[in-house]
């Protein structure tokens, strides 16, 4: 179909306009486009470093708690095995006092009965069975302790424990309630010797 002059001349404006309207929309859908695709990727890199500094973050806390972990772990395995050391030496202590010869043990005995004597006049005189003979011999040559009897042979490690004959005192003095003793008032002497 032809058209006449005048109307080619409208259709080619109309066409013209068209295609001019079309590149304008075109131009701005693109720029909106990059613009949306610029404020995403700025967005992403936000997202990002937070989430990288969250990651650092987790990452530290998490490292923090397995070094006080660790920490704890090897204090205590520390203090263990101070307390094994601590727990030798004293075995080691008390073996040593319970295995000097007869003759020293006999003359602790005495020394120890003349002192309970004082407190207990009539009782019961208990001890090892090793020294159960030094301390029938003791009782029976010492007027001083004639209200003193000897009693069961119990398990210590040396020394005696005195019972009154009325069960209301008890005096024990045992080489472990000797050595307990000196030990609690000395062990921070000892730790500072053995672990500095």
């Amino acid at each position: 179909m032809v058209l006449p002059m005048g109307l080619e001349a409208v259709v080619s404006e109309i066409e013209e306009k068209g295609r001019r309207e079309a590149e304008r929309i075109i131009t701005e859908a693109e720029a909106e486009v990059k613009q949306i695709l610029t404020a995403a990727q700025a967005r992403a890199e936000e997202i990002k470093l937070a989430v990288g500094d969250e990651v650092q973050e987790r990452t530290s806390s998490i490292l923090n708690q397995e070094v006080s972990s660790a920490g704890l772990l090897v204090k205590r395995e520390l203090l263990n095995t101070q307390k094994q050391l601590l727990d030798q030496v004293y075995n080691a202590t008390l073996a040593t006092v319970a295995a000097h010869q007869e003759d020293v043990h006999k003359k602790v005995l005495k020394d120890l009965l003349k002192n309970a004597a004082k407190d207990v006049r009539e009782g019961v005189v208990h001890c090892n069975k090793r020294d159960m003979p030094a301390v029938k011999e003791i009782l029976a040559n010492l007027k001083t302790l004639k209200g003193l009897a000897p009693g069961d042979a119990v398990d210590i490690e040396g020394g005696i424990i005195v019972e009154s004959s009325d069960g209301g005192l008890k005096i024990d003095y045992s080489y472990r309630t000797f050595l307990d003793r000196e030990w609690e008032s000395g062990l921070g002497d000892v730790s500072e010797i053995l672990f500095g």
